[in-house]
């Protein structure tokens, strides 16, 4: 069995230019890495360009709009702080991209109150939204304070040059006014509905507000409707695609099964908020309850610029000692750490309305250094290949009824290293990517950033891609499948394509880099 897979990754590697000579100093002494095999403790760069994370901090939730004026995408973010002022923190902070490969920062867009008792002390999460009517820009923004006597509340700035803006401190919206919370009010999302209204939805105790405007000044409650059962929803979204109205909204719920961003479904605004009052028997029809990426994707909203739909989430830093003690700290249990770097996906609505999320196109186009690909060592199950850069895409087709693998920072020497394995799942009829710390001294199956169940090809056929920048790691599969990962010490380390007691036929194997 080895034989076999090992023959066929052999006549199957494409490569178009020789790896270059990588250097690396100690002192007077250089290191030539052409042809060795050993683990290296490499380290991230200071700042990410294709999942952008700032030189300074990261990034907490996205806010994504797409400004017509200026066309391109702007994404406004949560700046998170190694170290935040005790009360006035989160900051909304911004970038620029016309394709979601390439991020020109805008830095800070709209500052925190300044003093510990000014409602928005600290900033959260919200949406941006242009006004055709009076040639504004709005941002819709939770201010939170515990100081106040409302926790949460929503507020409002505007401008009209985005770059100018002003505070509205006569005006908010709170929430115990309409009989919600006072505790949790936040995540306002703005957008038109059928009616030709603006909607606002606001997340808030098991429950989100509903309310309309005419204007984007003026807003009347018009009710409420549930979220998913005893799951509290944060960071909504809705918009319309085709035909379709789409729900998107992260789960809060903390078991490691369910924190995921997913979606509901309907042919109107008024079907969509129905669905939530039956959440079980109204689950879009793709087998895994309309879930979207890994639980390393996380507060994730849309935007669109008439064309194509992306759709921005964050993929959280980890914590630890070393590379191998913050790769396996995920969080199963609890919360992963909050805010890191941002990841995009194309947005992929299939015949019958059901979406998944795929590359975004532009990512070729940057990754666009062919790397040859040469085979270091054959193993038992496993062929161990070249090293990686600090950017990557590694593509190739793997045709297969049975369970196989891509391992990062793995060496030669490594008694521990990464996987993705992409699972046989119900006898083989779905598929699932499982996260594991493999090697004599691994432990196994990681629980906190398992991916989730879809459709086995009829084909047999996986045409796999994976992007990463630096640490984080995104795999897609048959754009029907993608799976977010933050997993440290890929660049300058070996990878490797390994198969579990059966046939796996791997081929058109590339890698390229910028």
């Amino acid at each position: 069995m080895k034989t076999f897979y090992n023959i066929i990754l052999f006549a199957s590697l494409i490569g178009t230019a020789c790896l270059s000579c990588t250097k690396e100093s100690y002192g007077d002494t250089p290191k030539n890495w052409e042809g060795t095999s050993e683990y290296f403790a490499s380290a991230d760069e200071k700042g990410f360009g294709t999942f952008y994370t700032p030189a300074i901090g990261r990034c907490g939730d996205p806010m994504p709009f797409y400004d017509s004026k200026a066309g391109e995408f702007k994404v406004l973010y949560l700046q998170e702080y190694e170290i935040n002022s005790t009360y006035n923190f989160h900051p909304i902070w911004g970038v620029s991209t016309k394709d979601g490969a390439n991020y020109v920062s805008l830095g800070e867009v709209l500052p925190t109150g300044t003093s510990i008792l000014e409602q928005d002390a600290a900033i959260g999460t919200g949406c941006c939204v242009f006004n055709e009517a009076d040639q504004l820009y709005y941002i819709y923004y939770t201010g939170h304070n515990g100081n106040c006597t409302n926790r949460e509340v929503v507020l409002r700035a505007t401008s009209p040059d985005f770059k100018t803006w002003t505070k509205d401190l006569l005006w908010s919206l709170k929430g115990d006014t309409d009989g919600y919370s006072k505790t949790d009010f936040r995540d306002p999302q703005i957008f038109k509905a059928d009616d030709g209204k603006w909607h606002m939805v606001i997340s808030s105790n098991l429950k989100f507000a509903d309310y309309v405007s005419d204007n984007l000044k003026d807003w009347t409650h018009v009710g409420s409707f549930n979220m998913v059962w005893d799951r509290m929803c944060e960071c909504p979204d809705v918009f319309k695609m085709g035909e379709w109205w789409y729900f998107i909204y992260s789960e809060g719920y903390r078991a490691p099964w369910s924190r995921k961003v997913k979606y509901m479904m309907a042919k109107s605004w008024n079907d969509l908020k129905a669905c939530f009052g039956d959440p079980g028997a109204h689950w879009p029809a793709d087998g895994k309850e309309g879930i979207l990426d890994s639980r390393a994707f996380y507060a994730a909203k849309t935007a669109s610029d008439g064309t194509d739909r992306y759709i921005w989430g964050w993929c959280p830093y980890r914590i630890g000692s070393d590379i191998h003690e913050k790769n396996i700290n995920v969080g199963a249990d609890s919360e992963p750490a909050w805010s890191g770097a941002l990841v995009c996906h194309k947005i992929i609505q299939h015949p019958d309305g059901t979406l998944t999320v795929g590359a975004v196109p532009a990512l070729d186009a940057k990754y666009n250094q062919s790397k040859e690909v040469t085979i270091l060592e054959n193993g038992d199950g496993f062929t161990l290949y070249n090293r990686l850069g600090a950017h990557n895409h590694i593509s190739f087709t793997a045709t297969t009824e049975d369970k196989f693998g891509v391992s990062l920072v793995r060496g030669s020497d490594s008694k521990k290293y990464y996987t993705m394995v992409v699972n046989p799942e119900d006898g083989g009829a779905n598929r699932k990517i499982n996260f594991e710390q493999e090697g004599e001294e691994g432990k196994g199956f990681i629980e906190g950033v398992d991916g989730y169940k879809f459709a086995s090809p009829a084909d047999k056929k996986y045409k796999v891609d994976i992007y990463t920048d630096n640490s984080v790691v995104v795999m897609y599969i048959n754009d029907v499948c993608a799976y977010t990962n933050r997993i440290y010490g890929i660049q300058k380390n070996c990878w490797s394509i390994n198969t579990y007691d059966g046939e796996v036929n791997v081929e058109n194997i590339k890698v390229s880099q910028y």
